[in-house]
Parts: structure tokens; sequence; C-alpha cells
């Protein structure tokens, strides 16, 4: 008996299945599936389709970007109290300031934090300390601008601070005016970039950032749709070409733009044909920080100010301009810490203090006090400017080492003694850049090299891809010279080593290529020494000879250097001294200095296995048998005299038997260096074998987290172990795995960007054709209803002007009528086949002509037998069902070309004509015109070129497709070996490990039937919708009778029937199990190899069905026997099949972790020390998900008009909206008239108070004395903003007049009155639009919602700053169950109720140690909690009538859990994988004939998920929850 398992693992899947083997009497085994299921691993939608198209962003990124944020602000305010503490000491700080400190430089009131600047008296007022700084500044302003202060301009008191920052570099300040700049550098210190941040230079091209006014706008008449091109003429006489839908009111304004100037070569500008420098201009973007950084400092630079002279000066000449974010972006740290700097040395000559040795003492005591040893080192300094500038304020830790992000060498190790005890870490790999590995490297590159000549005469052959190596390399010497040529090169490509090593000639002509070609990728850029080459070019730079470089050491101690440094001043002292070192001039340090820094990537091996590999390796002149270590010479000698050595292993004595002298070890290849040196290659180095299930626990209890770097691929891995021990548990001893990889999971990023592409372009490709195909109609020949602008039918057009419809005008029969008449149907049952398509897609490929004839084929014929779809390499002699291998030819040429490869065939039969059944005549082409027809037809698809070229199946052909080398295929194949090994395996992958791909499981799928079975398990969701649609587009009659689903074609786009249900990855995995060795070897074409051919057709015979069918050739009639379909693994296969997969539940992985325990650690010294000691005291706990969303919110209390009557408006008469009516009001009661009397005033004079309703007042009233709740954030104002936005979510009110009267002024039009050009307008006018009175320009606004938010924290401004739950944070719906007595029956009866458990309330409540879900207001608690992708069970209403559930559960009213809001739960069947359609409103309404069926659960809903079963319940109201085991099991919870 054997256990067979069978896994198809994706990106977020585990299908499993178990077949079990019995040995009987018969030659075949009985067997039987055991069990199957699909574990599914709930993600994001976004999150895998950014893995599927190769986004290798982290999923973290934006956690750890937030997370860098909260540091920096803690760092800022770190610093800020070590400053608080240093000035208080020195007596620098305002007894006000100084006051509210405690020692430790916190503010003793948090909630209330004062201003250094401004001191309050005891009513609260603020004043200005310093009043004397202001007026003198004052006095500036008067002599600058006296008209602008004469009109009222105000002058803010901040700005003393860049009058102060002015004056403290040539006059004396007070102690208190030097602490308040400090500060002020301690909150802006400006932007520090590391080497290699910066952008780096493009030669080809010069951008510029210009802020020009101006002059002229020309209209040229010109259109672009409903826009008109513009001249915009700037004052440098630059002029910027526009289009504009109006004229930019832009004349005598200072726009801001990017200038991008094209250059030659040499650098210099270059011009159109007019004689004019090719410029383009456009607006600056947030990503263009740097260029507007670059010209803020070429500003402050060319002025020859400090970042504070020059703000004031600008302020000076123009104080209406904004400071932040205009006038100064982003400025290097350098430039304020010169002027820190600067001040701090002025002001040593007039506050003493900054000069007192004893009190820099005490400063540093306080500061660190228990780091003894730093304390000393800096004491010696005594200077009060370092320890400002250096020490605190402008202080740069070093960044963490990310050592342990490196991988480990899989050959070496280190081995040391600690407490007496021996223990052994791994080396770590080698940087990428480094000259050893990039030396390493280059040989692998030199060894691996292969020249081939792409067509050679062999006897009277002409063979493709003849290898001619021997010819340009027949000598390792000259394999020395090729790694020679190479070594001081960064890159090569493939036509320049065949040009300028091998002197290779390329034929003339433009679309000529050369004779040979490389066995790498032919257009692809390959690496050689990068390190090298840079450093030469920077040498070439400095004028310092190459042969610099001829000491190792010297390049290595360069390269370090280079390579470790990221601070730019730190890196040009270290070169400095290595040019002192070294005898150099200055020149090389300029140069070096700007150099692109090496990237952080590493290699696979650590130097110190590179150093003993690389003698090994090396040829010619570079070869050194005594630079081969010790210990590999003696196992060298021992290999070559045969000497008996346990730790050389039978197999390397094998791989290296054709070495039998000292001499000839070297140029070896890569992998037979790693058998001569460490006894070892691609086996793992420590093999195991699990033999219980216990095993893999404690394997995955040793697992290292993140260990994979990739979360995703990771969480697949250690889930699959899981589920493998659960089975190996349930089911017994496992004899054989068999696994499956889908594509995303095995391929690396770029690779899945790749495919990802790819399959966007097919299916777009796929559903045109389809369009186009249910267009054509075709009576005469000629096209109905030809729209020129109809997409589809611009394809037609280029069709006719290619001419592929011209020589059919006359072939219409009725045969041909039928077919496009076919083709023209709207109906489902009548559109183009799959078959149909292909050959449409085949043919537009082709350019409408046949490969073997090179005659056109004729759209009229193309759907018909004339013409048939043919496998360029045949079916019968390699299994290759892609379109690759396919083309469209006569019917009567691919008869004749049979079994024969298309180049074979065309040897064969070259200039044959051939009869065709339409009457015509065509010729096989001849060898030379058939290459050159498939070289120029398929240039641009090299796979169908090769194919098409090819005379026979070469063996590495096939290798390539039988090795999967990436790291995660091998990676699960080598853990999943730990469970069948047997005794004596020594390779990685066992024996009994079979891996197949998803070619192999769909031809056997559809061979075995499987799909059919498919068709019955999802039939019954596609006959529902024909019957919610009322139409009948979602099902079809198949060719056998039976109706299939089927999909519209205008949902057919992205649609897959396959994925909508989570039970196809267990279909999936019971084909797999049952796929054997055999069926691996014969369809992964291994038997197709040249020493396998007499066991292709045994394995043949044995696992397919045969037919004999009789041929007609050469005029007479053979019995032949053609191969059909695969055998189905046993009789009754199917029906036990279909059998499985509808017992199966699906299994959902849950993640509802939201808090943990964490432990913090804290730094002391001791004895100068660091000691790193965890912290004992509180607790401290990790939130595990997002608390909320970034957006952060403030309350606002809105003041609203409501009608009360004259009782209630009484009460408060203050709040009466009618000014006259509230006079007159507060007059009668200051006379102490009562409410009849005050009634009866008006009822009196009811002439004069005709417009007053005394039953309806309106009076004021603020949201905060309501329960609704408002809370507000700042928005830019843009062109959404129009005039229901303004009114009813704009919070300030004066700020809604302005917009609106400007709103009227552009006739309500929003897309201009709030586009850039409208809000600078808005802005210049806003004194006339706010009613004659001065106002801020406006850029942003507060915009309000009603809401339910939550307090960022309980202290400080925390618990004035609201935010909402992030997404998909619901994860707790509580089920409330209470009994209640029915007024009807008396009965007690139970009653639910329902509540969505907050976020924010589950982590207090969990810290607590309390369940997630509080009691409700009755004190009950929750029945049942519910979290997504929980499972339910809805009883039957007998089940509910009767109170007992019947088992087993009938898996059709199984449910999971989406999502809850509120009361609101959602859930869909158990099984629902994806929706089959989903449309907006409009379109389902024409789609479902008048019915809206939005999608295929939420009638009515754009949600694609329901609050009641199919049959009609409400869940919530009446489910009972089901735990669900990794297996599938099921029990009910109680």
């Amino acid at each position: 008996m054997k256990n067979i398992i069978g896994l198809d693992l994706g990106t977020n899947s585990i299908g499993w299945s178990v077949i079990q083997e019995r040995t009987t009497n018969s030659d075949e085994p009985e067997k039987q599936i055991l069990g199957s299921g699909s574990r599914i691993i709930p993600m994001d939608a976004a999150q895998l389709g950014d893995f599927a198209k190769g986004n290798t962003v982290s999923q973290t990124k934006e956690r750890t970007g937030y997370r860098g944020i909260r540091r920096l602000r803690e760092r800022c305010l770190l610093r800020r109290e070590r400053l608080l503490r240093t000035l208080d000491i020195m007596g620098f700080l305002p007894p006000h300031f100084a006051a509210s400190l405690t020692r430790y430089g916190k503010f003793k009131n948090a909630d209330d934090e004062p201003k250094l600047a401004w001191k309050r008296d005891n009513d609260g007022k603020a004043t200005f300390l310093f009043t004397s700084s202001f007026n003198e500044m004052l006095d500036d302003f008067k002599n600058t601008h006296p008209e602008l202060l004469a009109d009222g301009l105000k002058v803010p008191y901040d700005w003393t601070v860049y009058y102060l920052r002015k004056k403290a570099l040539t006059k004396a300040l007070t102690p208190y005016e030097l602490a308040w700049i400090i500060l002020c550098f301690n909150q802006k210190r400006g932007y520090y970039q590391l080497r290699g941040e910066e952008e780096q230079a493009d030669n080809s091209k010069r951008e510029e950032y210009l802020a020009q006014k101006v002059v002229e706008i020309i209209d040229t008449g010109e259109k672009k749709g409903k826009s008109t091109w513009f001249d915009v003429v700037l004052e440098n006489g630059m002029i910027y070409h526009r289009p504009a839908e109006i004229k930019p009111d832009w004349i005598g304004k200072t726009k801001e733009f990017i200038v991008t100037t094209s250059l030659d070569k040499d650098g210099n500008p270059k011009k159109d044909k007019d004689g004019n420098i090719r410029r383009s201009f456009r607006m600056p973007k947030d990503d263009d920080w740097n260029l507007q950084k670059k010209k803020a400092e070429k500003d402050i630079d060319d002025s020859g100010l400090t970042v504070g002279e020059y703000i004031y000066n600008a302020l000076l000449h123009n104080p209406k301009q904004k400071i932040k974010g205009k006038l100064v972006r982003v400025v290097e740290r350098k430039y304020y810490k010169d002027e820190l700097r600067r001040i701090l040395e002025t002001q040593k000559k007039f506050i003493p203090q900054l000069s007192d040795g004893e009190l820099y003492r005490k400063c540093i005591v306080e500061l660190y006090q228990s780091n003894e040893a730093y304390r000393q080192s800096i004491a010696i300094r005594n200077d009060f400017t370092y320890l400002f500038v250096d020490n605190i304020i402008f202080y740069q830790r070093p960044l963490k080492s990310k050592k342990s992000l490196i991988a480990n060498c899989p050959y070496e190790s280190h081995t040391y003694i600690k407490d007496g005890e021996e223990k052994t870490v791994p080396v770590k790999c080698i940087a990428k850049s480094h000259p050893l590995f990039q030396e390493f490297r280059l040989w692998q590159f030199v060894s691996n090299l292969r020249i081939y000549q792409r067509q050679a005469k062999v006897g009277d052959r002409v063979k493709l891809d003849v290898d001619v190596t021997g010819q340009y390399l027949p000598t390792e010497e000259d394999r020395g010279a090729l790694f020679e040529y190479l070594n001081d090169k960064t890159e090569i490509k493939q036509d320049t080593i065949l040009k300028d090593f091998f002197n290779i000639k390329k034929p003339k002509g433009k679309d000529s290529v050369y004779p040979c070609r490389w066995n790498y990728v032919e257009d692809k850029a390959y690496p050689c020494n990068e390190t090298r080459g840079k450093i030469l070019a920077r040498l070439k730079m400095a004028n310092v000879q190459a042969d610099f470089l001829s000491d190792k050491a010297t390049e290595e101690h360069l390269w370090h250097i280079l390579y470790s440094v990221e601070d730019k001043d730190e890196l040009r002292k270290a070169l400095e001294k290595f040019a002192t070192d070294n005898n150099l001039e200055e020149g090389f340090t300029n140069a070096m200095a700007d150099m692109e820094p090496y990237k952080k990537e590493y290699g696979a091996y650590s130097a110190k296995a590179i150093k003993k590999l690389l003698p090994l390796m090396r040829m010619g002149k570079y070869w050194d048998y005594d630079a081969i270590d010790e210990n590999t010479k003696t196992r060298i000698e021992h290999i070559v005299d045969g000497e008996c050595d346990d730790t050389i292993r039978d197999r390397v004595r094998e791989k290296a038997i054709s070495l039998v002298s000292p001499r000839q070890f070297r140029g070896l290849p890569l992998w037979l260096a790693c058998y001569i040196v460490y006894d070892r290659h691609s086996e793992a180095s420590d093999t195991s074998r699990w033999t219980k299930p216990d095993d893999i626990d404690r394997y995955l209890g040793q697992f290292k987290q993140h260990s994979l770097r990739n979360p995703i691929v990771e969480q697949v891995v250690t889930e699959t172990l899981r589920t493998v021990r659960d089975i190996w548990r349930k089911f017994g001893k496992i004899d054989e795995i068999h696994v499956e990889l889908g594509r995303n999971m095995k391929n690396p990023a770029s690779k899945r960007s790749e495919m990802n592409r790819r399959m966007l372009e097919n299916e777009n490709a796929n559903m045109r054709a389809k369009v186009l195909l249910t267009e054509l109609m075709n009576p005469e020949f000629g096209i109905e209803n030809v729209r020129p602008y109809s997409p589809s039918q611009q394809e037609l057009l280029r069709i006719y002007e290619d001419g592929a419809m011209s020589n059919g005008e006359n072939d219409i029969d009725d045969e041909i009528s039928a077919i496009m008449g076919k083709l023209s149907q709207t109906d489902i049952k009548k559109m183009p086949t799959h078959n149909e398509v292909r050959r449409y897609l085949l043919w537009l490929e082709q350019n409408y002509r046949s490969p073997y004839t090179g005659e056109m084929i004729p759209l009229a014929k193309l759907f018909t037998s004339a013409y048939e779809i043919e496998h360029v390499i045949p079916q019968s002699r390699y299994f290759d069902d892609s379109m690759s291998n396919k083309v469209i030819c006569e019917a009567e040429v691919n008869k004749l070309k049979d079994r024969m490869l298309g180049y074979e065939f065309i040897k064969q039969h070259k200039g044959e004509v051939v009869q065709l059944s339409m009457g015509r005549k065509v010729t096989i082409l001849s060898p030379e015109e058939y290459t050159r027809h498939v070289e120029s037809q398929y240039k641009n698809n090299k796979a169908k070129m090769r194919k098409l070229l090819m005379d026979d199946i070469p063996d590495e052909f096939i290798n390539r497709q039988l090795n999967d080398s990436r790291y995660i295929s091998k990676l699960i194949m080598s853990l999943l070996s730990n469970v069948v090994r047997e005794d004596g395996e020594e390779e990685a992958t066992s024996k009994n490990v079979i891996g197949c791909n998803g070619t192999i499981t769909d031809r056997l799928k559809k061979d075995w039937g499987v799909n059919d079975v498919w068709n019955h398990i999802v039939l019954p969701r596609f006959k529902r919708l024909n019957e919610l649609t009322r139409t009948s587009k979602f099902t079809t009659i198949s060719k056998e009778g039976h109706e299939i689903p089927a999909m519209p074609l205008e949902l057919q786009k992205g649609f897959s029937k396959k994925r909508i249900d989570h039970r196809h990855h267990a279909m999936d995995a019971i084909v797999i199990a049952c796929t054997t060795r055999d069926h691996v070897n014969l369809l992964n074409n291994e038997a197709a190899m040249a020493k396998n051919n007499g066991n292709r057709i045994a394995l043949s015979r044995k696992l397919r069905r045969y037919e004999t069918v009789k041929v007609a050739k050469d005029g007479t009639i053979k019995e032949i026997p053609v191969a059909k379909e695969f055998k189905k693994p046993w009789d009754g296969f199917t029906k036990d099949v279909e059998r499985s997969l509808r017992n199966i539940v699906v299994s959902f992985k849950q993640n509802l972790r939201v808090i943990n325990k964490s432990t913090n650690h804290y730094q002391h010294f001791e004895d100068g020390k660091k000691v790193v000691e965890p912290q004992t005291k509180g607790e401290a706990w990790a939130i595990r998900k997002p608390m909320h969303k970034e957006t952060v919110f403030g309350e606002v209390n809105l003041r609203r008009v409501k009608e009360v009557s004259l009782k209630e408006a009484l009460k408060r008469p203050d709040d009466i909206a009618n000014k006259e009516l509230k006079a007159k009001i507060k007059d009668l009661l200051n006379a102490e008239c009562n409410e009849k009397q005050i009634k009866r005033y008006f009822e009196e004079n009811k002439d004069a108070w005709s417009d007053v309703n005394l039953k309806k007042i309106k009076v004021y009233f603020f949201t905060k004395e309501t329960k609704d709740r408002f809370f507000a954030t700042r928005k830019p104002i843009d062109t959404s903003f129009n005039e229901d936005k303004i009114k009813n979510q704009v919070t300030d009110t004066a700020i809604q007049k302005i917009m609106l009267r400007h709103l009227n002024l552009k006739g309500g039009n929003a897309e201009e009155a709030f586009s850039p050009d409208g809000i600078e307008e808005m802005n210049r006018n806003i004194v006339e639009l706010n009613g004659g009175k001065k106002h801020q320009p406006i850029y942003k606004v507060r915009v309000y919602e009603k809401a339910d938010k939550f307090a960022v924290g309980q202290t400080g401004c925390k618990k004035k700053k609201f935010v909402e739950a992030a997404k998909g944070t619901n994860l707790f719906f509580a089920i409330y169950e209470e009994e209640q007595i029915d007024k009807v029956t008396g009965e007690p009866v139970a009653i639910r109720n329902y509540d969505t458990i907050p976020l924010n309330v589950v982590i207090d409540r969990q810290k607590r140690g309390l369940p997630s879900a509080p009691e409700n207001e009755n004190g009950t608690a929750p029945k049942y909690v519910l979290s997504p992708n929980d499972l339910v069970y809805v009883p039957t209403e007998e089940e509910r009538r009767s109170g007992k559930i019947n088992v087993p559960l009938d898996k059709e009213r199984i449910y999971r859990f989406v999502d809850g809001s509120g009361t609101t739960a959602n859930f869909v069947p158990c099984s629902v994988a994806n929706i089959i359609f989903s449309m907006d409103k409009k379109k389902a309404e024409i789609f479902c004939n008048g019915r809206i069926i939005q999608n295929e659960f939420g009638e009515g809903s754009p949600k694609s998920k329901n609050e009641r079963a199919i049959t009609g319940e409400m869940i919530k109201k009446c489910c009972i929850p089901i735990a669900v085991t990794r297996l599938g099991e099921i029990t009910l919870q109680k």
C-alpha cells in the first residue's frame, strides 16, 4: 500500500489530495481518493495583484515609513530635551520658560507647552519678550517699504527670529535671544543627503528650475482637440509652447518651470531644423523637489548669505511671499550647520558663558551621567560650538547594520570558543562589487561562453546553431586573453565582443545580423568587472595610469572606501588620506568623490569560499598552482593518486575522473570546483529525514521569520508544511509527494512582471479578435456597417490595406456564407469558438501568409477546412501545445508534412508542387527562401523562429524544460523531500518527490474528463444567473449536447471559469497526485531526447489510448496506430473526483492576532561599556493591525440654525438669528415681561412683525450640543469644489463666501474657477471677494464630515486629533441572543442583536485580558463572535423548528462571513472565490432587461456579498458558526 500526496501551491492557496495505491494480483494497482481539500490564505486583492505583477515593494513599506516618521519626531524631541537641559544650566532660558521644565528637559504640562518668546501674564495675555529687536526689524521694513506699513501691513512677530539670525553674525544678542535661535535650528536643521541619494547626471539632457516673468502670450491658431496652442514668451527670451482651452492670464506674472535642454555628446545644446535650441517645458511636480532644492541652494550660494540672512532679505523686499514651501523648500544640512557655527563663534565675543570651561563640564556631566568614557573624550574639546553643533543638534547616528539580512555562505563557517564551549557561526556572503567577486563572476562568464554559427553546412545538410567555440577559443590562453579583454570593461554586448575581440564581420543591410551568436541572450548587456571599470574611468579623469590598480591590495583598499563610506564629507576625508598615502594629486579626490556608490548587493558565496574556488577556475597566465590552498592541494593529490580519503566521496572521484594531473585542475567550471574543494555542489549540506509529524513541528519552531525575504512565499511554505504534517497524522505514512508550484510562486519579480504584461497583451488580443469576428459579415466579401473610428474596425481597415482580402473576392460559396453568418451572431451559442479565435490570431501573426509556401491565405477561406492549425514540432515527437509551436497552413501541406519538423519538411520537399482542394496549386519553398521568409516574418518572435528553423530537436532544448533551478522551487522540493527521503539518499531533492507543471496538469485534466467535472460543479451558479438576469446568456450547449457554463462577450475580459471556486485547487491537486513520473517524462519531453527515442514509444503506448486509422499515401492505404487521449488513472475516476470535490469544505487560515506582548530593550553603560538589557517594569504591547487611516481630523463645533417655539427661544434669547427680533425680545425681557405678555405684544403689533412666526423662531445652535459629531481636515482646493460642496463641507463661513463669489464670477464652472490659474486669480482678487477686507491667500480649506471617529491619544495634542478606523479592521462581529416573551404566543423566544466591535475597543479589552467582544447594554455576553473568513451553517426551516441539526451537514448551506459594519453582516457561499460578474447600475439595467442585478450575489448592489442566503434566509438571524480544521474537517460550535 502506498500513499501519494498531490500539492498545488499558489500564492495564497494550497490544494491537497491523498491517493492510495493498493497492490493487487492484477498488473494495475487499485487506486482511490482518500481525501482532498483547499486551504486558503486570505490576502488583500491589491497585495496579490502587486505580487503577480512583479511589484517588489514590501508589504511593510508603508508601515515602516510611518514608523520612521515617528522615530524622527521622537529623536527631534530627544534633541530638544538635551538642548533645554544644557541651556537651562547655562541660564539662557527665560524664567517663565525654565519654570515649566522638569529636570530632564521635559515640559511639566504636556497639554500647555509655553513658547520661549512669549510670556503670559496673570490674565492669560501673551507678551512678546524681544520687542526691542522687533522694533529694530520694523525700522528696516519702514525704510524699505514705508507705503506698505502705511496701508496697514502687519509684520509678524515670528519674523524676528530671521532678523536675529542676521544680526547674530555681526552684533551682540542676549542669551535669551540666542537660545531662541538655537531651538529654531533644532526644529529646522536641513536635509541630510547621503552619497548616492542625489539624482545621477544624465549627459543627454540638462534640467533647470526657472522662475520667469511672462511678457507675452501669442495665439498660434493651431488646434489640439478642444485646446489651442499658445506661445508663452518669457522675459529671458525663451518660448513655452502650451495647449489650453482658454488663453492663460499670465502676462506680468512670474511662473515656475522645469526646462529640459537636449545635449549632444559634447555637452552642447541640440538645435532643431530652424536653428532653435531644442527645449521642453513643464510645470514643477512634487517629485521635482531635487531641482527645487538645487535652485534654492544656488540662489543662497550666489547671494553669499546664510540661510537666515537670505530669508530675511527676501521677506524685507517682498513681505507678502510665503516662506515654507515657496521661498525655501529643501536646503541641505551643511548650510544650516555652517550658519549656526558662525553665529556661535561670533557670540563668543559678546556672551562670556560660551567660553566658560567649568560651565561646559557641568553641561556634559548632565548629558552623559553614566557614560564616563565618552564624557572624558569630549571634555578635552571644551567648546560649546562643538557641543551644540556636532554633539546635539546636527549629530547623525550611524545607520544600523544590515548584516543579518545578508545570506549565509553555503560552504564556509567560523568556529570560536566562548565560555569554554565551541560555537559555529556562518560566514556572510561577499558583496557583489568586491573585486574578488567581480573576478569570480567574470571567470564564470568566460568559462561558460560558447559561440554558435547560425547556419553551417555539415556534409550535405544545413545545420542551425553549430558550436564553433573551438575555432575562436582553441586554447586556454585564448580564454585568458578574453578575460584580460573583459576585465577592464563594466559590461559587454554580443555585437561588441563578436566585432572587437573575435573580428567577425557583420553583413551589410538594414536587418542583417552577425553570422555567429553567443549562448547568452543576444540583445542583453552582461556585466564584466564593473568595479574595476568604474574606478578606471575615474582614474582616467584624474590622469592616473591604469597600472595603479595592478596591486590587488590597493584596488581592494580603494573599493572598500568607495563602498563603505556613505557620508560625503567623510568620503572626501578618506580619499584625501588615501591620495596622500599613495602620492596622488588633488584631482584624484575630486574625481572619486563624485562617483556613484556601489549597490548593496551580495553574491551566493563568501569571500573565504571564493578565495578557495578561484584558483581552480583561472586559466592561462592567471593560473598558479601555488595559489591553491593547502587542504585543496591535498584533496587534489588524493584524487589524482587514487589514495583512500574518507572526506572524498566516490561521486567526486567519478566527476573528476578525466583529471589525471594536478596541472589539469584549472579552468574548471564552478560546479566541478565546488566538488573538488567542498565535496559537494547542489547537494544540501545537511540533508535530513523526518520520521514523524513532530519533526515538522520542530523545524517550524526553529524556522527564522523573514529568512525567505518574501513574506507571501514564506507564508505558503510554512503553511504547506503544516498541511503535510496534518495529512501525515490523519492518513498515515506518506510514500510520495507530487507538487506543482504556481507560476507566480516560483518566478522572480522581473519574470512575474513580464508574464503579467504578456498575459494582458494576450487577453486583449483574444478579446479584440472575438469582437472583430462577431462583427464580420461577408455576403459579397465586404464588411457591413463599417465604422472607421471603431477600435475593432481599425484593424479591419489595416487588413484591407495589407491586401489580405484581395484574392478571395470571387470565392464566396455557401460554406463561407454560413461561417461568416455564424460570426455575425450576438447569440452566445453562435459566437466564435476558441479554435476560430486562434486561427485568426495566427493569421495576423503570419502576416496572412502560409509559412511553408509563402502564399497569401484569404480571409474568405481562413475558417474553412481548406486551412488547418499545424504544429511546427509534431505532437508525436514533442509535447508543446503553445502558440509558439503553431502556425496555420494549407490542409494538404499539413498532411504532406506529417511527423516532420518544419525545416526538415522543407529540405525533403523543396520545390514540390502541391494540388489544393480549391483548385489552386502551391509550391513548397526552397530552404533559402524558407529561411529568408521565416527570419523576416518572425523577427519579433524568436521562440517561434527557432522552432521553424529546427531540423531536429536538440537535447539542450529539452533540458531547459526539465531544469527548474529557481530558488523557491528547490527550497520547497528539498523540504518536502525530508518527509519521503529513503535511507542513503544524499541529493537535496528525493526521488520520491515529483515536480509537475501547469502544462502537464492542463493536458491531463482535459484528457481525463476533469474539465467536464468542473463544469458540473459550477453550472448551478450560471443557471441561477440566467434566472436572475432573465436571459440565457450564462449557459450554452456543448457539442455533446450537454448544458455547460458560458460567459457573455461583454463580461469575458479578466474572467476565468476555474477561478470562481476555491475547490479548483483541490481538483488540480487530485490530478497532480495521479500524475506519475512517466507522465512527467513524456509530457516534459524528456523522452524526446535522442537517447530516449525507444522509451518514448513505449511510454506513449503505456499511458495513452491508441486508435488504428487508415491513411492513403502514394496510392496505397495503410493502417497506422494514432495516439489519442491519455488513459484515466482508473475506471470511475471522474465520478470519484466529482464526489470528492463536492464533499470539500474550504478551509481558511485566520489572522486575528491583534496584539501581542513585546519586550523593549534599553541601553546603559557599565564600566564604560554599553550594555543592552530587556525592560522588566510594566508591560509592552505590539499592535499587529493598522489602528487607523493616516488622515488626521480635528473636531469642529459648527453653528447651525433650527426653528423653535417662543417658549424655547426665551430660554436662549442671545441665540435668536433675527437681530431685530432678538433685540426686541431682550428689551421685553429686561422690562420683566413674561411669555404671555411677549406673545400678546407681537399679536397686537403683527403688522410691524408680520414676517415673524412665533411657533417657528430661528435660533442658532452648535453641533456639540447634539449627539452628532463633525470632524474636519485640511484639503487643497481643486476642481471638485462645486457650489454644493462649498456650502455643505467647507467649515469656515468667511472662506465659503469668498469661494462662492469667485465661483459665481466664473458662471458656476468649478473646472475654471478652481484650476491652478483660477485659484491664483481668486487670491489676487481676494480683498474684493471678501468685501474689501484683507484675507490671507487660500490654497487649502477645512472640509468637514459627519462621522464617528476616535482620538489618537489621551494626553497633549493627541486628544484633539481624531482618526477613523483603517479598512479591514472590523475583525469582530458580535451576535447577542436574549430570551423574550412572544406577545402573541406567550412563549419565550430567542431574539438576536448585533454589533461590530471597533478595533480600538478590541485592543483595549485584550490588553486587560478580557474577551474581544464586550457585553451589550443589557449585560449579556455575546453568544457568537464572527471574524472574517469564519464559516457558518444556515439551518433549514425544519432544523430551526426542531432545534436539531442533521449530520452530516449540507455543504450547500455553509457560508463564509466576509465582513461586518454596524449591525450588518455579509456572507457568501463558502467555496466561492470570485463573483462571476459585476457591473454598474446603468449597464446592469440594460444587460438584465430592466431588472437591476449588478452582480452574482449582491442583487441591486455593487457589493460582492449579501446578508441573505441563496435560499432567502437572513443568515445572521439563524446561523451557527462552524469550526474548521486545516484539512476541512468541521464541527458545530455550541
